[in-house]
């Protein structure tokens, strides 16, 4: 792809070998660090997140399936989750919604990427859901999925975890986001890709602040 192909691995500047070495030898430092100064559980999700993405997302699903960052996003979606356990030291439904969240995000996000570098997927041959399904069916997954989310980041609150000003700031980004999913959709093509994407990450940083 145009947009990684000068990337230290890609142009053989870091050998795949020493890239491998360096990815193993990080987990197993965290692994220690979290087990030692955090808690055992949040060292074991962390290591499950890196598993996942690498052997699930990157080997099995990123070149095979449309569902691959769908799927693929659960190891994204777990570091919320490790913060809460890192916390309370416990796998509560609060993690579990914080997961959910994520997860829910992700493909609203990727996906108003992948409509903005079709062509870039399409070259690489990495089956993006515009590339295999079309960029009408990528706007209307779109919108379901940021509905979904929606839904989620409310029924989040009622879990006690987070208060009256989650709530409202919840609600008013999440009508925001379906507000930019709609305009993309009712739009030709993919305008409207760029201000969702820029926006979807805005969202997040915005819901987590507190």
């Amino acid at each position: 792809m145009s947009r990684t192909r000068m990337r230290p691995v890609v142009v053989g500047t870091i050998p795949n070998s020493h890239a491998i070495a360096f990815g193993i030898c990080t987990n197993i430092v965290a692994f220690v660090m979290l087990t030692s100064m955090v808690n055992l559980l949040s060292a074991v999700l962390t290591l499950c997140a890196t598993l996942f993405y690498v052997l699930v997302y990157t080997m099995a699903l990123k070149r095979t399936s449309t569902q691959n960052i769908v799927i693929g996003g659960a190891a994204g979606a777990i570091p919320p989750a490790v913060g809460w356990v890192a916390v309370t030291g416990s796998l509560d439904l609060p993690a579990i919604y914080l997961f959910a969240i994520v997860f829910f995000w992700t493909p609203p996000h990727f996906w108003a990427l992948s409509l903005l570098l079709k062509d870039d997927y399409a070259s690489a041959k990495v089956p993006m859901l515009p590339v295999v399904a079309g960029v009408d069916v990528t706007k209307k997954s779109i919108l379901l999925y940021t509905l979904l989310m929606l839904a989620l980041t409310t029924m989040f609150a009622l879990t006690g975890a987070v208060g009256s000003v989650y709530l409202v700031s919840s609600v008013v980004l999440g009508v925001l986001f379906i507000y930019y999913a709609w305009r993309l959709m009712r739009r030709p093509d993919i305008e409207g890709a760029k201000p969702l994407y820029l926006y979807s990450l805005l969202y997040l940083a915005l819901l987590f602040w507190r």
